[in-house]
C-alpha cells in the first residue's frame, strides 16, 4: 500500500506535467494564431496592390 507521502508525491508530479502540458499547448496556440495573422496580411497586402493595377 502506498504511503500518504508517497501519494502526495505522485500526484504533485502529475500536476508539474499537466501544468508543463498546459503551457506548451499555450504557446504552440499563440505562436499558431501569428502565423496565420501574419499570412492573412501578406495574402491582403497582395491582393490590395494587384487590385489597384
Amino acid at each position: 500500500m502506498m504511503k500518504k507521502n508517497d501519494s502526495l508525491n505522485l500526484w504533485t508530479v502529475i500536476g508539474l506535467i499537466a501544468t508543463i502540458a498546459a503551457v506548451v499547448a499555450s504557446v504552440t496556440t499563440a505562436m499558431i494564431i501569428l502565423k496565420r495573422k501574419k499570412q492573412e496580411e501578406e495574402e491582403l497586402d497582395y491582393y490590395l496592390d494587384n487590385a489597384i493595377q
